[in-house]
């Protein structure tokens, strides 16, 4: 089998908006056996659209096109394609019913296309959107088969591994079971994760392996194929233990849909411990991030967000000595933020960020360096400096999940 994969959006033809669609579904294909000879990018006209699709369904068995199923005037991607099939759209009442709860509950005008997102091509079987609105689907036409996907990544992404790729491992073999397993991982690249892989990834038949960069950390994608589900669920497990015994340190959970924040926030609540943090550098983003994981009530009672001098000395009451003689960007003031915040907070476990966000220099310190102080229940007070140079925000959400992972390497 080999395919096509067009990408619909004039955004992302002018540049504006990186594609990540296209290589995301790429590698996955690639893993399945399925060559893929062409990528296209085309903007939102109907005429070229639809030349496109023309050209792809002559010189390959699949075409997948992302993109353009939104609930505005230039998403035509099912407009187009229904019209060069010769076939009609229809609609999906479970979609439909999610769209309209969605306006209603919120008290959010209607777009006037809202409808279409709910649409699907006459004889296709229909993606679900768990992760949004527009539904996919997966056609198979005497001429080729087509899968159409939303553009935003979240949403294409969980569509993709959930409902497509079963569609497509049938499609490449046969009745053999397929299932694979992400892996997360932080503090390491996705270059150097697949330096130290190497001697598993140049061996790779099956299972097989592929590496995703993600902001700030890294996934790893097994996938294999058996005769039965006992059968390679016990393949994949010896993979994992391969991969682990060579870049364990790094790993922190499983699945697509994870986070160092979830993660943790469950750790705790499984160890029945309590946090609090003091945030400098990270201005309140690390609490932040507990506070989007449904439960962090069980375990966060409130911290701290210190951005200045005199906010920690008057708040965390770190006495002015310390900040006159270490800086605020230090090991010391560190501990004593880390320290204070749990003694006000009365809580098991405290974290603080004090660093150089950027891009100018503090203290003599350049740009993103920072220090990070994690209080134990017996006492102990851990400090970590780290050195990363990168863009302000990249800093504040590097220095965010390597707290995350300290407090997860001592308490897994």
């Amino acid at each position: 089998m080999n395919a096509e994969i067009i990408t619909v959006g004039t955004e992302i033809l002018l540049g504006e908006i990186v594609d990540t669609s296209a290589p995301f579904v790429a590698r996955n294909l690639a893993n399945l056996g399925v060559d893929v000879y062409f990528q296209d990018t085309v903007g939102d006209n109907y005429e070229r659209l639809e030349e496109t699709i023309s050209l792809a369904e002559g010189r390959s068995s699949l075409v997948v096109l992302t993109g353009g199923l939104g609930p505005t005037e230039d998403d035509i991607t099912k407009l187009v394609l229904a019209k060069h099939l010769g076939l009609n759209l229809t609609t999906d009442e479970k979609a439909l019913t999610k769209i309209n709860q969605f306006y209603q509950s919120y008290e959010l005008g209607k777009p006037a296309n809202a409808d279409m997102m709910a649409k699907y091509i006459e004889g296709s079987t229909v993606l679900p959107n768990e992760k949004g609105f527009a539904v996919g689907m997966f056609l198979k036409t005497p001429n080729c088969d087509y899968l159409v996907l939303p553009g935003p990544p979240v949403e294409m992404q969980f569509m993709f591994n959930k409902y497509a790729l079963p569609i497509l491992a049938k499609l490449t073999h046969g009745n053999a079971v397929i299932d694979s397993k992400v892996m997360r991982f932080f503090g390491i690249g996705e270059t150097e994760l697949e330096k130290d892989l190497k001697p598993l990834i140049d061996k790779q038949t099956n299972p097989t392996l592929a590496t995703y960069a993600k902001r700030n950390e890294v996934t790893l994608r097994i996938t294999g194929s058996e005769k039965t589900e006992q059968d390679v669920n016990s393949l994949i497990d010896e993979m994992v233990k391969k991969v682990m015994e060579i870049v364990g340190q790094y790993f922190y959970g499983w699945g697509d849909d994870n986070s160092l924040a979830k993660v943790v926030v469950n750790l705790l609540k499984e160890k029945h411990l309590s946090i609090t943090a003091a945030e400098s550098l990270t201005s309140g983003m690390f609490q932040s991030r507990i506070g989007n994981i449904s439960g962090a009530s069980e375990v966060f009672p409130g911290g701290f967000v210190t951005y200045s001098a005199t906010a920690k000395e008057q708040m965390l009451e770190i006495p002015t000595e310390i900040v006159n003689k270490y800086g605020v960007v230090s090991k010391e003031t560190a501990t004593y933020m880390s320290q204070n915040a749990q003694s006000k907070m009365k809580t098991d476990i405290a974290v603080s960020f004090t660093g150089v966000a950027g891009p100018d220099e503090l203290e003599g310190h350049p740009a993103g360096f920072f220090w990070i102080g994690l209080s134990l229940p017996d006492g102990e007070v851990l400090t970590k400096s780290v050195n990363f140079a990168k863009a302000r925000n990249e800093v504040r959400d590097y220095a965010t999940k390597t707290g995350f992972k300290m407090i997860y390497d001592n308490f897994k």
